[in-house]
């Protein structure tokens, strides 16, 4: 079995020296990947193209060839071939005719022929003959040379003869490897999930940064979403998963900023975390899924303020693009159904948010920030190569939500303080308290253990991961509230 790679458009435009790079980096990538199906499976990179053998014929193995190569980036697409001894222009023609009667039969067809090395012909003679013959000895609809239903598709080098049995799509792209690596990231949602899958196409060795405002539950759907994509697009590099403790900071935020100006402050100084983290790792880009105007500090003036606070390059892949372009891209990667379950913290602590931040006013807000607080989060981050993530990442234990309160529980309202003012929780029957979710680990402690507690938020994601995290901390007291709509 044999697979002839063709390159992204892209690359073959380049420069001698620089083509010869990518390919290399193409060659050693599928060598990487492949392997791991079959120990056996041969990598060659040539001037143009790159050939894959597979030492047998087993049609499952060629599923998983085909699925590796498919999601590899650096790939136009890449043809399932056989070889032959090129010989005369009969033996191509017999040899045409044997693998393209049937699909040919009742049909327009077009003979196509790629042809490489020194040769006492023309593409277009055999072309002709081999056309000719088909038109003659097989039962067709006749040629068509602009919208044929079947194209008869052959390569030549030298003196051997590739028959095209299949065409498969590729992922387009730069080798992963090819460009410099970068820092992305990741909430979980669907923006950071096409993003970092944009870079990971583009060539970019592209690592994790996860700032964790949900606790343990959170964290692991992050590191679940951040898994399947290294898994399907990025094995051939090993990366870092970076995880960053943030509900201090958040808690901070809320204490000492005006509510108008919080998302603001929260992205610049997740900005200044990555820039530390890339610093660390050596990294020239940090990467966000940041689009114009989608959410308040999406503005081109909020941008420009977030990105001040940061010498690194800021790349925003889908800068230009709308949101259900975005949900049909993670839709594509096999991501959708784990992003839709994860919310959107960065959104949690703003209340009439400003669109139009002025740097004044931010820097006056920032200055009552305790700084010490950001940098005791970064000593508590915690990095882990993302192949070690498997085991960590099947955990999973959901918690039933309860409707209704009993005798011996109390609601905690774990939303912060100006979603309580808003939308009070009304439940004159029931004893609620008020504890903000970055106040509630500390604070759970000091309560009555005899009691049950279910955390309240509105949306309920948020009181699931923090009442998960709880648990695994040993409190099984805790639970779930969620009124019936």
């Amino acid at each position: 079995m044999k697979f002839i790679v063709k390159l992204f458009p892209e690359i073959t435009i380049k420069s001698k020296p620089v083509r010869k790079r990518f390919i290399q980096r193409l060659q050693s990538n599928l060598q990487v990947t492949l392997k791991r199906v079959d120990n056996d499976i041969k990598v060659r990179g040539l001037w143009d193209k790159v050939e894959v053998e597979v030492p047998s014929e087993d049609a499952q193995l060629r599923e998983q060839v085909i699925e590796v190569m498919s999601r590899t980036p650096g790939i136009l697409h890449f043809l399932e071939v056989v070889q032959h001894p090129l010989g005369d222009f009969d033996n191509v023609f017999q040899i045409t005719k044997a693998a393209y009667a049937d699909k040919v039969k009742g049909k327009t067809f077009v003979v196509r022929i790629k042809r490489g090395g020194k040769h006492d012909f023309k593409s277009g003679d055999l072309e002709r003959y081999v056309g000719g013959g088909l038109l003659q000895h097989c039962d067709t609809a006749g040629v068509d040379l602009h919208n044929p239903e079947v194209k008869v598709k052959l390569e030549i080098r030298n003196e051997d003869l590739f028959v095209i049995s299949h065409q498969h799509p590729g992922l387009g792209g730069y080798p992963l490897g090819s460009q410099e690596a970068v820092l992305s990231l990741v909430s979980g949602g669907f923006d950071s999930v096409a993003a970092s899958y944009m870079t990971m196409r583009r060539g970019c060795k592209t690592h994790f940064l996860f700032f964790n405002l949900g606790g343990r539950a959170h964290e692991i759907g992050v590191k679940q979403i951040s898994l399947h994509l290294w898994q399907r697009y990025g094995t051939a590099a090993r990366v870092k998963f970076i995880s960053v403790p943030f509900d201090e900071v958040v808690g901070e935020i809320l204490q000492n900023v005006h509510h108008t100006q919080m998302g603001v402050i929260l992205k610049r100084m997740m900005m200044r975390a990555a820039e530390k983290v890339a610093d660390r790792m050596k990294l020239p880009a940090i990467v966000t899924g940041e689009c114009i105007a989608q959410v308040s500090s999406q503005t081109l003036p909020n941008l420009q303020i977030i990105d001040s606070v940061t010498d690194k390059l800021v790349i925003r892949p889908l800068i230009t693009m709308d949101k259900q372009d975005i949900i049909d891209l993670t839709k594509q990667l096999g991501a959708y159904d784990m992003a839709k379950n994860i919310p959107e913290y960065c959104g949690v602590i703003s209340d009439r948010p400003t669109t139009n931040a002025k740097l004044s006013r931010i820097e006056e807000e920032e200055a009552n920030f305790d700084y010490s607080v950001l940098e005791q989060a970064l000593e508590n981050a915690q990095v882990i190569a993302i192949d070690k993530m498997v085991e960590d990442v099947n955990i999973h234990a959901d918690i039933a939500a309860m409707t209704k309160v009993g005798d011996n529980q109390v609601i905690i309202d774990i939303r912060a303080e100006h979603e309580q003012e808003r939308k009070p929780l009304n439940m004159p029957k029931a004893e609620v308290l008020t504890i903000p979710f970055f106040k509630l680990e500390s604070g759970f402690a000091e309560l009555d253990q005899e009691k049950e507690y279910l955390l309240y938020c509105e949306k309920g994601m948020m009181s699931q991961m923090h009442a998960q995290h709880l648990q695994e901390k040993g409190h099984l007291n805790v639970g779930v509230f969620r009124p019936e709509a």
